[in-house]
């Protein structure tokens, strides 16, 4: 015989079946002992008699979180004793037999629908049993099906997604790269990388013309309240256009995800508001302003496009960097200030970021497919031709064969299903997170390594 999922279940009443499972709860009724056994598809409440002696007498043994199989005939409920709450709520489940598949200690929290209110880094360090729990497992389904949805709505445009490297160039992007020591080329060094920004760049380079990629990010950021060192980015390049055209296509992509999977959820203005980001900040002192009319609504989704940010900003040491991105365009009417590298504070770029509820969701822009203009762009932030040509000089030789004028955008996907599962942190909406300070507490990393590695890796740790 083999196993029924839990959810069939009621369309199996009068037959003889088996289901595999965990023990959700145990209660005993006077003589009759009951199991809500839970499987990833609900839960079924079966029940055991005493006229069957041989698995009455097992179940007194069976706690919590214990993995059972469990054969018997499906039949209703009696009157009055059903409950809505389930899809099986009508059924359950007569034991005939019972078999012990794995026993369980006792768990170090109860796994109850939501476990918000026990200790996070207790969570985190058993997240293998956080994600049993039906909000955890809701919420996984959630990213699971708008990753699909993405997949989808791109596929039916022409998109190809394409896998780019994790093991790359160290280049300054923003955030202190993680690095990776090389055994074979000693005393050199890989980069995990920031975005794959240069890839996707080089790929409309190649004729590809529409990406994207479900990608894997990394940032070896100071600890920042909800940010992650790994997440995932919702990355997407394409040539031969302009703002306006990128602006619609994700515009289109987020109304789709949210009324074909978030139907609860009410978006406030169709199309999202368009506004500068010197009116931003005038008017609500933050380039992601909170839009929302009814701000104790939190099914009440307000998004906006955020243009016209400025693409240079001071450092603390007064001189320039980037606002967003160093492979920006300006806009076309600031370019002559660029190339003469002048005007350097009014200098507009062709970024655009999308903002939801406060949050920014996501940034691109159009990018400088000329090398010399991008060139200028490091000039500015006070690169010099040695560094120029050492970080970027692959960057410069691509553009010049042949650049298509392309441009994309990247969603923070994590932050997105963050707001759209009504969740307080990215970590909720991540199979296996870390903490604030980049620990992972379940695989107790980052850890130490032998020293045999570190001696193939010619690397010696400074105890001081």
């Amino acid at each position: 015989m083999t196993r029924t999922l839990i959810k069939e279940t009621p369309n199996k009443i009068g037959e003889l079946i088996i289901v595999k499972g965990w023990v959700n709860t145990v209660r005993s009724h006077g003589k009759v002992v009951f199991i809500d056994l839970r499987d990833k598809s609900g839960i079924l409440q079966t029940i055991f008699l005493p006229n069957n002696k041989e698995a009455y007498e097992m179940v007194k043994e069976v706690r919590s979180e214990w993995v059972l199989e469990l054969e018997g005939e499906i039949g209703e409920r009696p009157k009055g004793m059903e409950t809505e709450k389930l899809e099986t709520g009508k059924i359950e489940l007569v034991v005939h037999k019972i078999t012990v598949l794995n026993p369980s200690k006792t768990p170090p929290f109860e796994l109850t629908e939501d476990t918000k209110g026990i200790n996070e880094e207790k969570r985190l360090e058993y997240r293998y049993l956080d994600l049993r729990t039906q909000r955890m497992r809701n919420n996984l389904l959630s990213r699971y099906k708008t990753i699909k949805l993405i997949r989808d709505f791109l596929d039916e445009r022409d998109f190809l997604e394409i896998e780019t490297p994790i093991l790359t160039k160290s280049t300054p992007e923003g955030a202190r790269d993680y690095v990776v020591p090389s055994r074979l080329q000693q005393g050199s060094f890989y980069a995990l990388p920031q975005s794959p920004q240069q890839y996707k760049q080089l790929l409309m380079l190649s004729g590809i013309e529409k990406y994207f990629q479900i990608a894997k990010c990394f940032r070896d950021e100071d600890t920042r309240g909800d940010r992650q060192p790994e997440f995932t980015q919702m990355d997407i390049e394409m040539s031969f256009v302009n703002e306006e055209e990128i602006m619609k296509l994700n515009e289109e992509l987020l109304i789709k995800i949210v009324t074909t999977l978030f139907p609860n959820k009410k978006i406030q203005e169709i199309p999202f508001p368009i506004i500068s980001y010197k009116e931003a900040m005038e008017k609500y002192g933050t380039d992601k302003p909170d839009l929302r009319q009814d701000k104790n609504d939190p099914n009440l989704l307000a998004f906006c496009w955020i243009v016209d940010f400025p693409f240079f900003e001071k450092t603390d040491n007064n001189s320039w960097t980037f606002t967003h991105n160093p492979f920006s365009k300006p806009k076309e009417e600031h370019m002559d200030w660029l190339m003469e590298k002048k005007n350097i504070e009014n200098i507009l770029t062709t970024q655009y970021d999308v903002a939801l509820n406060g949050y920014e969701i996501g940034g691109g822009s159009i990018r400088n497919h000329n090398p010399e203009a991008l060139k200028k762009a490091f000039e500015i932030m006070g690169y010099e031709n040695e560094r120029i040509e050492k970080n970027f000089s692959h960057m410069l030789e691509a553009l010049s064969l042949g650049a298509p004028p392309h441009g994309g955008i990247a969603w923070g996907l994590e932050r997105l299903l963050m707001i759209l599962q009504n969740e307080e942190s990215i970590r909720e909406v991540m199979a296996f997170p870390k903490t604030g300070d980049g620990r992972d507490l379940m695989m107790k990393a980052p850890s130490s390594i032998d020293e045999k590695q570190l001696k193939e890796l010619k690397i010696k740790i400074d105890k001081k």
